[in-house]
């Protein structure tokens, strides 16, 4: 599939800023399942300093400095993305989760080196004998890793509900495990640190996905949105991506910005602001399949 997506995130403010500095992971990555045909970006006001590196994790980031006084900004990126089928698994044929938590407390390789590092708590998410204790059920002795990740994933999507209302940045791990609700970011940390406290490396993906609109109806603009994964690593299928808010394997309808610890390393936009007051902020996501 081909799609034309356009990200746009407005601040507005009650009184002038007279400087805004913004760190903006937007930049869609290139994967064996998708590839990025064109992207650009555009900052209104224009910005006095445009950087632009690539993170640890091997993201796009692009850092933007406004330097004259404005009660408006507005930071809209706009791309085309192919995806492409994934390939089919065989969540039985992967390695017995005990042993891939061993290999990744002592890596031999240097990919098992690699996904080792996210093994361990980061400041989104938690290493909790409550939160293990939820993952166990789903991990018996021998099971393979990918089976138990799978029915983690399904377990979640049962126990909770979406709730857009229920959590903010702000809210914990363990606070969503006790309330049970939350939104795709909650249910992907959640996941994340059920795997790491049983030893196994799960990463967090950011990204989109595409929103179909009920029989009959039109899409709406802006009814897309940012979505939320994870990826668990098997040591047969290397990284595997799990939807647990969908409690689906994402597929070619799911289109990754990036990865890292946690939200914290791939927040699409985050910044600070001198003056302006109250802020108002307004983020729209329209994503739609081309020819």
């Amino acid at each position: 599939m081909k799609y034309s997506i356009e990200h746009i995130t407005e601040y507005a403010y009650s009184e002038p800023a007279s400087l805004s500095y913004n760190e903006v992971f937007l930049q869609i990555r290139n994967t064996p399942v998708q590839q990025v045909k064109q992207y650009a970006v555009d900052i209104t006001p224009t910005p006095l300093k445009v950087l632009e590196r690539v993170d640890f994790f091997g993201n796009v980031c692009r850092t933007y400095m406004v330097q004259q006084p404005h009660q408006k900004m507005r930071i809209r990126s706009n791309c085309i993305v192919e995806t492409l089928k994934h390939p089919s698994l065989n969540p039985g044929a992967s390695s017995d989760w005990q042993l891939t938590a061993q290999q990744l407390a002592e890596p031999a390789t240097e990919e098992q080196l690699d996904a080792s590092q996210y093994i361990y708590k980061s400041p989104l998410t938690v290493i909790d004998k409550e939160v293990t204790a939820y993952a166990a059920p789903s991990f018996p002795p021998g099971r393979p890793v990918l089976e138990g990740a799978l029915e983690l994933m399904t377990r979640i999507f049962t126990d909770f509900t979406y709730d857009k209302s229920a959590t903010t940045v702000d809210t914990s791990v363990l606070q969503v495990l006790r309330k049970k609700r939350g939104v795709c970011q909650d249910f992907s940390h959640l996941c994340i640190s059920a795997l790491r406290g049983l030893g196994l490396a799960a990463r967090y993906v950011s990204g989109y996905l595409e929103t179909l609109p009920p029989p009959g109806k039109k899409k709406l603009v802006g009814s897309d949105a940012s979505h939320a994964w994870l990826s668990v690593y098997t040591p047969e299928y290397g990284w595997v991506d799990l939807d647990p808010t969908n409690n689906m394997m994402p597929n070619e309808q799911h289109v990754i910005i990036g990865w890292g610890r946690d939200y914290g390393d791939i927040t699409p936009v985050k910044g600070v602001v001198m003056g302006g007051g109250i802020h108002n902020l307004s983020v729209s996501v329209d994503m739609n399949q081309i020819k």
